[in-house]
């Protein structure tokens, strides 16, 4: 039987894999659907026995861990840390995505939710799963940050109930930053919309690619991500509403004070002649 286990993990937002790749002798240029794939050679300089080990780098800053270990995990990050500088204070968090693949001839092909078994092996499965896996574990960590995020401004809203208002326009336009930032990430980041290369020549290939993304569920949650950006979206809107009102109202009082000023100043002249 031959056995596959997988793991992903975010390290960062995006990742220059053209400086990691330099550094292992790759000179190819890396498209944004591209993997940076460190395998054999380029592993044995990292750890002992690279072998039947792969580590999968995408432009979006996940990483995929094949075979291996925990430790063996955290010596790859931090030997890519010191490749890249920009990559030095970012630490590997919470979300978190694992799958296994068995082949034996005594399988029959089947999804499961953590497992898939087949009879025979095809090299698309080192392929597909991995960028799937990848784009899931992103998402999960867009689907927390959206969430926190809802969190916040609820508090915002609760304070509001009071016939208070006190977020600043620097608040708001970093609220409405995160907000663009999710839309941005999942589209162009991500890009759950587009499918590999190798599914649109290859109809088993794009079958597969379907049903794995099917099994990570990556349409609904992409769609449930655009739902609840639109809804943050439509809230930063009213909050700039009542912001632009409240400035327009200070600048009526203002006006107000200043006419009443002009007023006494003018009431006292006259009063003086007298």
């Amino acid at each position: 039987m031959q056995s596959w286990t997988l793991k992903s993990l975010v390290l960062c937002n995006e990742m220059n894999l053209n400086t990691i790749a330099g550094h292992f002798g790759i000179n190819s240029k890396f498209k944004w659907m591209d993997p940076l794939i460190l395998h054999d050679a380029t592993l044995n300089g990292i750890l002992q026995g690279g072998e039947d080990k792969w580590v999968y780098l995408y432009h979006f800053g996940s990483l995929v861990f094949i075979n291996l270990e925990y430790h063996e995990i955290m010596d790859v990050i931090n030997y890519i840390k010191n490749i890249d500088p920009t990559l030095k204070n970012n630490t590997p968090n919470d979300y978190i995505d694992e799958y296994k693949i068995e082949v034996d001839e005594k399988y029959e092909y089947a999804l499961y939710n953590d497992l898939m078994t087949s009879h025979e092996y095809h090299d698309y499965y080192l392929d597909i799963l991995p960028l799937v896996l990848a784009k899931s574990t992103s998402l999960k960590k867009i689907e927390t940050d959206t969430d926190k995020l809802l969190d916040n401004i609820e508090d915002i809203i609760n304070y509001l109930d009071t016939g208070k208002f006190n977020m600043s326009d620097r608040e708001i336009a970093k609220t409405s930053a995160k907000v663009l930032r999710f839309k941005y990430n999942t589209i162009s980041y991500l890009m759950l919309l587009d499918k590999p290369r190798s599914a649109w020549n290859n109809e088993n290939i794009e079958t597969f690619y379907e049903q794995i993304i099917s099994l990570f569920e990556l349409n609904d949650r992409y769609k449930k991500i655009t739902n609840k950006t639109e809804v943050l979206q439509d809230i930063t809107d009213v909050f700039t509403s009542l912001t632009h009102e409240k400035r327009g109202t200070r600048l009526e009082i203002m006006v107000i004070l200043l006419i009443a000023v002009e007023l006494i100043i003018s009431l006292i002249q006259f009063s003086s002649k007298f």
